[in-house]
């Protein structure tokens, strides 16, 4: 799928690694589509992550297109301590969790994480290794507690441990990622998404220390974060549904119905969303995914999501390339299906009662009663873009924007593509500068017709408030 062609509304983020961290392997993931790279803080060193981003941004300037790098940050990250080799639990034995760093075994294992003693309750659960190993809380004292084993096997060293039940008085942001962010933000990243969220305060805390640098994605995947989701979703710039954990510690036939809800909660308030974890699991080792898979990137697809993403498939997998290949492939099958049966794509939305949303809506409405070719809108701050794709128009939208930050950030954006634009103060000259690029990049035919969308004055933030209508 050529870079200057391609014509898909749904966004693809590819995850960076040891499989796909050279120039001509990411040339060749842009290539075939992906429209947005994922850099993973909990794998990987800084000059390992600040090497990819340079390469990202040598391409950028190669291609002359803006190319968009989201850095997600690790979070607090529990796991249990060492244990020796051999190490088996069985169902209905009682097992004791203290804060000792003495190796572990059978009998006892150490859990060195005073925010998880400090909100102990009885009868929580904890997972173990993603909820292969399930134990419940049966006693509490001062420096350890003994749990019942309810699902056993196999426990090795450093496991990772989830709480579904219980909300931890701990810092979304640990040393190790303050200094992955500040990293990140020193190299110029677009979006940063922050791991394991339990409530708005850690976005608000977040951001405090973000400012303007980046946008901010709030991943859900801890249920308390889904009781406080509405104030998340309003406080944050964007949303990733990361099924991963969120799989763990929630019932897996309940993951479904809130990936459904997330996403329309998003697409209410216009914040994109992102649809991540084991989409394509299958192709870290197959060169084909099975069916239930192309079957979960299309039902995102048509619930409405912004992006759609590639985790270990593209990190480390054997087939980077044809998984990025195949998700374009399944993300464009779906497209086409809903264009040709609008009822199964995600439902119009109520528009809110204001101006920017009303000049959004009606562009959108002209556009298809003249059967435009393009939706033209030019924005300083991203914002038009985000009020029209909420409208999930079948005309293409093309944003122009002077700021290639903006630009960047918009990648990830449901429908939309951007451009450069050079001209800020005058409205004609800028028709005219944005004509000759949609012509060049062949992105609407000459006399095809053009719905413009813009503020008056022109070049000022936050005043959409005019629609016209060129020909090519």
């Amino acid at each position: 799928m050529s870079s200057s062609s391609r014509h898909r509304a749904t966004k693809i983020v590819a995850t960076l690694g040891g499989a796909s961290s050279d120039a001509d392997m990411l040339r060749a993931l842009f290539d075939a589509g992906t429209d947005v790279f994922r850099l993973n803080f909990s794998h990987g060193t800084q000059a390992e992550q600040g090497e990819r981003i340079r390469l990202i941004r040598a391409m950028e300037e190669e291609t002359r297109r803006a190319t968009c790098i989201l850095a997600d940050l690790q979070g607090p990250k529990h796991r249990i301590g060492v244990v020796v080799d051999g190490t088996v639990l069985t169902a209905g034995q009682t097992i004791r969790f203290d804060q000792s760093e003495t190796p572990g075994d059978a009998t006892r294992i150490g859990l060195p994480h005073p925010d998880i003693f400090a909100a102990l309750q009885l009868g929580a659960r904890l997972l173990i290794d993603d909820g292969r190993l399930m134990v419940k809380v049966t006693s509490i004292s001062d420096d350890s507690f003994d749990a019942e084993v309810m699902v056993g096997g196999p426990v090795s060293s450093r496991k990772g441990v989830n709480l579904p039940d219980l909300v931890l008085d701990s810092k979304p942001l640990t040393e190790k990622d303050i200094a992955d962010l500040e990293y990140a933000l020193s190299q110029g990243v677009d979006w940063v998404a922050l791991s394991f969220v339990q409530r708005a305060r850690d976005i608000i805390d977040a951001k405090a220390l973000i400012g303007d640098r980046a946008a901010l994605i709030a991943k859900i995947e801890k249920p308390s974060a889904l009781a406080e989701l509405a104030d998340i979703v309003s406080a944050s710039d964007g949303v990733m549904v990361a099924r991963g954990d969120l799989g763990v510690e929630l019932p897996p036939e309940e993951v479904p119905g809130w990936q459904k809800q997330i996403i329309a909660e998003c697409r209410l308030v216009g914040k994109p969303v992102v649809v991540a974890t084991q989409m394509l699991e299958s192709m870290i080792s197959s060169p084909t995914p099975t069916r239930a898979e192309a079957s979960d990137v299309a039902g995102a697809v048509f619930d409405g999501a912004d992006s759609v993403m590639l985790s270990a498939e593209s990190a480390i997998g054997d087939y980077p390339l044809a998984s990025v290949e195949m998700m374009a492939r399944i993300v464009c099958a779906a497209e086409a299906h809903i264009a040709a049966h609008p009822e199964d794509g995600p439902p119009r939305l109520p528009t809110e009662p204001s101006l920017y949303h009303a000049v959004a809506l009606a562009s959108v409405s002209l556009a298809e009663t003249v059967e435009a070719g393009l939706i033209m809108a030019f924005s300083t701050s991203g914002n038009t873009a985000v009020r029209i794709a909420r409208e999930r128009p079948v005309t293409r939208i093309v944003v122009l924007s002077p700021f290639l930050s903006v630009r960047r950030k918009l990648s990830v954006l449901w429908g939309v593509e951007t451009l450069p634009s050079t001209v800020t103060g005058d409205f004609e000259a800028a028709i005219d500068e944005a004509s000759s690029l949609v012509k060049a990049r062949e992105l609407a035919s000459r006399g095809a017709h053009v719905v413009t969308v813009a503020g008056m004055p022109f070049g000022i933030a936050g005043t959409t408030n005019s629609l016209r209508v060129i020909t090519l």
